[in-house]
This record gives C-alpha cells, structure tokens and sequence, in this order.
C-alpha cells in the first residue's frame, strides 16, 4: 500500500503560484480519528489566508506555520480506514466536515486523503454530491453559528464574551453579501427560523437571491443599504471589517449587528451605548452541527451554490478566480478517484 499521495503544498507565501502539486506523506488515522479518500474540497477565505501568511492579520495574532503546508479544511469523501475508538463511522461510509478548524495549517484538505477527528464529520446526506457537501461545511457552520447556535465553549478571539445568537421568529434580518459562500447560506438558514430575509448584492444576483428565498434584494451598487433601509431587527454583514458600522443606521432599537469579519471595528462602545448589539465569533469544526443541519441539505430545504469547480491539480486557478471576487456561493476542488 502506497504511503504517499497527491497533495497541494506550499513551501514559502505568496499568490496561487506558490500552491505546488506534488507527493506528499498520505497521514495514518491516530485514535479517535478516521481516515478519509477525499472527493471534493470546499475552498474558502482562510486557504488564502493560510497562502500568503496571514499578512491581513495584525502581527502579533499570525500564527507560526510550519512550511511545506497543505491549506484547506473542507472535505467531502469516504471512510478508508477507522482510528481505534471511532464510533460511528465506518469503512464505506460517506462523509463531509470541516477538519480541525481554527487550526492554522493542520487541517490539510487540499489532499487525497486527510486523516480527521470523528468529531469534526458527518454522513453525507444522500440528497446532494461530493461537490455540494464539500462547498458546505465552513461557510454553513459559519452561518448556523452565528444565527442559529454557537455550540462551543471556547474562549472567543474577537470579545470578551461569547457570541448569543439572537431568536430570529418574526424577525428582519438583512445579509451583506448574501449571493457569497456564507451570505447565500445564512440567507437560507435564516428562513429556517422563521425570519423575513432582506438580501444585498449586485444586480446580477437578485433572481438567484430570490429563488433562494429572499424576501427583499438591494443592489447595493444602485444604492447602499443604509440610505434604504430601517428598522431591520438583524444585520449579518459577511463582509465585515472596518465599514461595518454603517449598518447600524438601518437597526431598529435593540437591534444587532453580525460582522463575520469583525477587525479593523472600533465603534462597539459607541454601539453599546446606542443600544445595539455587536457580536462576532471564531467558527469551529462541529460533526454534530452538521449531522442536524444534515436533513435540511438532504430535502433541499438549504441548497448549496457552487460558483465553479476545478481539478485538485487546478489549485492555482482556483485561488485565482477566488481573487477575482463576485463569487456566486462557493468553489470547490474535485479529487479524482482511481
């Protein structure tokens, strides 16, 4: 039996280039853990991250990664083999999650195979594909953890008290970037707990928005959505960053305000007082998550957009169209089998 298999690795930052395909050692599942036959890969931010040293980062929180490093941390695929203690899975056994994440280079998707926590996967569900539950994972944990249930304990990186999702029955919410692989999601998620969902994006968005279950669209490259809107309940803006607060003008009083990407906001003091809420929190792998939200990908209740896919050779290109932005849901790397 081979010890080695195909992997994308990189062996200093940089841009696309530097991802190399290329033998790499095929990991051996330890205790607790089952070794997965890759099928397909979700790409998502912190691959590129990870790609160029995490140099959006303030100095102090980039952390050391030991280089050759294989980025990724969404697979879908099949059990190969079972770690001693793993219930649960099983030779055979299709499977998705996001592997090890916040991890910082261990969780090395970008691979034939990824050995991977018990903990961190479920089943696929048999209603969608490969491509479909590796687009999944990160960017709908993302969502559900925001909106739905934190489902973790950890210290939070982004404040010093944990992130409450607010009850979203009855409610408004608005999601920035909602044709993105988080936005299009929480979107959905969203309209599972009942909320009136208002969308922004570009034009070109508005009828798959739509047909997703967006109550409203705004185009924002016609008008902002602050100039529009008020009295909204909920803002989940998958952009974040320093401008977030903009959005604090369309909350009606008591209102919240989710920035996924919360660096680089100062005005949370400002907000507090104004009576708002501003929350943020760190997504963390979650098998069992995934194993609830599972039926609801199964029946169509959430779909999942793929944007384009590539081979896993392809990698270069991959990062290359994600640097191009205005992705429609998400791209995916494919593995091909043997």
């Amino acid at each position: 039996m081979s010890t080695t298999m195909k992997a994308i690795r990189l062996h200093r930052y940089g841009g696309p280039e530097v991802l190399r395909y290329e033998d790499a050692p095929k990991p051996v599942p330890s205790a607790g853990e089952v070794l997965v036959r890759v099928h397909a890969i979700g790409i998502n931010p912190p691959d590129w991250y990870l790609r160029d040293g995490y140099s959006t980062l303030p100095a102090d929180w980039r952390p050391p990664v030991p280089l050759p490093a294989i980025p990724g941390s969404d697979i879908s695929g099949v059990v190969e083999a079972v770690g001693a203690g793993v219930e649960g899975f099983a030779v055979g056994d299709a499977v998705f999650g996001m592997v090890r994440f916040p991890s910082f280079g261990a969780s090395a998707a970008y691979a034939q195979y990824v050995a991977a926590p018990a903990t961190d996967l479920a089943h696929r569900p048999a209603g969608i594909d490969h491509a479909q539950a590796a687009a999944a994972p990160m960017a709908l944990l993302t969502a559900w953890q925001f909106l739905v249930e934190l489902g973790h304990a950890e210290p939070n990186p982004f404040q010093a008290t944990p992130h409450q999702p607010a009850a979203l029955e009855g409610k408004t919410v608005l999601v920035n970037g909602a044709a993105g692989g988080v936005g299009h999601l929480a979107l959905q998620v969203a309209k599972t707990q009942g909320a009136r969902v208002i969308a922004v994006a570009s034009s070109s968005h508005e009828a798959f928005l739509r047909g997703i279950g967006a109550d409203d669209f705004i185009d924002y490259t016609q008008a902002s959505p602050e100039q529009q809107l008020r009295d909204v309940d909920l803002v989940l803006d998958t952009v974040g960053g320093p401008a977030t607060g903009r959005f604090l003008q369309v909350l009606k009083p008591g209102g919240a305000l989710y920035p996924v990407y919360p660096l680089g906001f100062t005005g949370q003091e400002d907000a507090a007082r104004q009576g708002f809420t501003v929350s943020s929190t760190q997504v963390r792998s979650n098998g069992a998550q995934l194993a609830r939200i599972a039926p609801l990908l199964d029946n169509g209740t959430i779909r999942v957009a793929i944007d384009s896919s590539y081979p896993l050779r392809d990698a270069q290109a991959a990062h290359a169209r994600a640097a191009r932005g205005h992705i429609r849901g998400k791209l995916v790397l494919t593995v091909e089998q043997d």
